[in-house]
């Protein structure tokens, strides 16, 4: 790999009845553009004894974005939205100065039905003056998605900007969120069609970098100004995204992202107190993880 180059392997993380790859942040390298947290769901195999159950839990001041595969999400918040997600569309929670959320296999999965959830779980940070903005909902369906085809590639483009095209979901920062599909081998520069950080997510196939072989379900990361050149085999599946930098630092704690310790540390307390933003008649309450050690990044 060049100096340029790093690779991000997937490493397991257990949330609570699942074990998901937990990609960013990492490390050595804690964001890609905005983008601060993307955990790889699946894919695993759900039905009358294990269905998804994600109780009622807070964030602040980022932006969730979740993109399936295969299954089926149903997505509840403190707005009073009732949306499910399916392969293909874009489930987009803005939290801003604060909301709750629950993430459930929808009741009319769990009438015996097996079927497979597959994957991702991503966090975008806000820039520092949308951090405190009122919390919003966005859903936005496949088709309206803009899809083409190149002679090497086909491109969905589901969030952000990248090739001259735009996204309907909603995006406060420059950045692009791209799923890509090769059917033969293929050459392809991305760095050709974006701007910023980039990273590829090896979902399936085989891709080469820099002679340098990367292993499925990990994320080749570039430097912002690179070129960003990879060889893909045959039917390979990428998530590529990335774009600027934000100027400022972020702090990640828990379910919480912030420019300033100061608005973890008070949103830590709301939600100890039960005096954050809750859902109307949502029983389920995720607790407050122990702080073992002074928050840092």
């Amino acid at each position: 790999m060049s100096h340029s180059g790093m690779i991000i392997p997937e490493r397991s993380r257990d949330i609570g009845d699942f074990l998901v790859g937990r990609l960013l942040p990492f490390r050595k390298k804690r964001m890609i553009g905005p983008f601060i947290f993307i955990d790889h769901m699946g894919p695993v195999t759900l039905g009358p004894e294990r269905y998804m159950d994600v109780g009622q839990h807070p964030h602040i001041g980022l932006a969730t974005l979740t993109y399936l595969f295969e299954g089926t999400i149903e997505h509840r918040d403190g707005l009073g939205t009732r949306q499910g997600i399916e392969p293909g569309s874009v489930n987009l929670m803005v939290a801003g100065r604060g909301v709750t959320h629950t993430e459930r296999t929808p009741e009319e999965m769990r009438k015996g039905t097996v079927f497979t959830l597959h994957g991702y779980q991503i966090w975008i940070a806000l820039p520092k003056a949308q951090e405190t903005m009122a919390p919003a909902f966005f859903h936005t369906a496949a088709g309206d998605l803009p899809q083409w085809k190149t002679p090497l590639a086909s491109y969905m483009l589901i969030c952000g900007k990248a090739f001259g095209k735009e996204s309907p979901v909603p995006h406060y920062s420059e950045l692009f969120l791209l799923e890509v599909k090769t059917g033969g081998k293929a050459d392809l520069n991305l760095a050709e069609g974006v701007q910023g950080e980039i990273g590829i997510v090896v979902v399936s196939g085989s891709v080469q970098a820099c002679a340098t072989e990367i292993p499925v379900g990990s994320i080749l990361y570039s430097k912002a100004g690179e070129t960003c050149k990879i060889s893909c085999g045959a039917n390979t599946h990428l998530m590529v995204f990335g774009g600027e930098p934000l100027p400022e630092e972020r702090f990640i704690h828990w379910n919480f992202v912030a420019s300033e310790r100061s608005k973890i540390e008070a949103a830590r307390q709301a939600w100890k107190d039960q005096t954050f933003p809750m859902m109307a008649g949502e029983k389920s309450y995720i607790p407050l993880p122990e702080l073992k050690s002074p928050l840092k990044n």
